[in-house]
């Protein structure tokens, strides 16, 4: 009897990784943002508000392919959205993170992952190792599509944080905060394609996750095409000037120091109140 059992597990095992080798596709996302942004309505008229709020919803609806075979994915933006600007008054929206022409190259058979990313104006390639998540897996299910999907969930520890410039006739006055906040991170996943990709940095769970969210950006798949006709090209980028993740956080954080530096007002400008939003990074 014990043999057939371990016979059986086996021939499950073998089918599954069958299955698993055999899988290749494009799956499509589209995400969205909660946002609770309030500004001082003396300082910025209401009008502006409902502008500024508007623009920035329409940044972060975007739509992203993950091209995937059994070992690695490419994840890249497929709709082109004008970035955000608000003339004059001294607004600033900074928006770190996936820009249109980023592309995210994971390999998780080999736990590495190689990111082109352009910011003003310079391409740089970020290489590095894929950190290894810790999911609690649940036996919660939702059915996506046509998919039944498994929930898991993790933690993270995330740094936010905010600038505040304004010039009186007296001088000018600047103030930052920075805090960290514990966040967490849910998951749903199919065995039904049983390879453990993700968008985005989102990975490591035994099935494609098919939506995720943190509690303010939601990612959700909207199709799905398995084993096209012409094949899937999963190309690892290799252009940019190659950094680590740790190298390319400095040379970000030196980058958004400038902008705060270049649009604080100062007394040839006169008057003035300046802002600066930053989400993400």
């Amino acid at each position: 009897m014990k043999t057939l059992v371990y016979l059986s597990l086996a021939l499950t095992f073998f089918i599954g990784s069958v299955h698993a080798q055999e899988f290749q596709g494009i799956a499509t996302y589209k995400t969205q943002r909660k946002l609770d942004i309030k500004l001082d309505s003396t300082q910025v008229p209401s009008e502006m508000q409902e502008q500024l709020l508007a623009m920035m919803k329409k940044q972060f609806e975007k739509e992203y392919t993950l091209d995937f075979n059994k070992d690695a994915s490419l994840y890249k933006v497929v709709e082109s959205l004008e970035t955000p600007t608000v003339g004059g008054g001294g607004m600033q929206i900074v928006v770190a993170g996936a820009g249109e022409a980023d592309v995210l190259y994971k390999n998780i058979s080999e736990n590495r992952l190689a990111n082109k990313s352009d910011i003003f104006g310079k391409t740089f390639l970020i290489k590095d190792s894929l950190p290894e998540l810790e999911w609690t897996l649940t036996k919660e299910t939702k059915n996506i599509g046509e998919y039944t999907c498994f929930k898991a969930t993790r933690t993270e520890t995330r740094t936010v944080q905010s600038s505040f410039s304004s010039n009186e006739e007296e001088g000018t006055e600047a103030s930052s905060e920075t805090t960290e906040e514990e966040i967490t991170i849910t998951a749903w996943y199919t065995p039904q394609i049983p390879l453990g990709h993700g968008p985005g940095r989102h990975y490591g769970l035994p099935g494609l996750i098919l939506e995720i969210s943190d509690g303010t950006q939601s990612i959700l798949c909207s199709k799905i095409v398995l084993n096209p006709k012409d094949g899937v090209k999963v190309e690892e980028p290799t252009k940019g000037k190659k950094v680590t993740q740790e190298e390319y956080n400095a040379i970000m954080e030196e980058k958004m120091k400038e902008m705060r530096d270049r649009y604080q007002p100062d007394n040839r400008r006169g008057n003035g109140n300046s802002f600066e939003i930053r989400i993400g990074g």
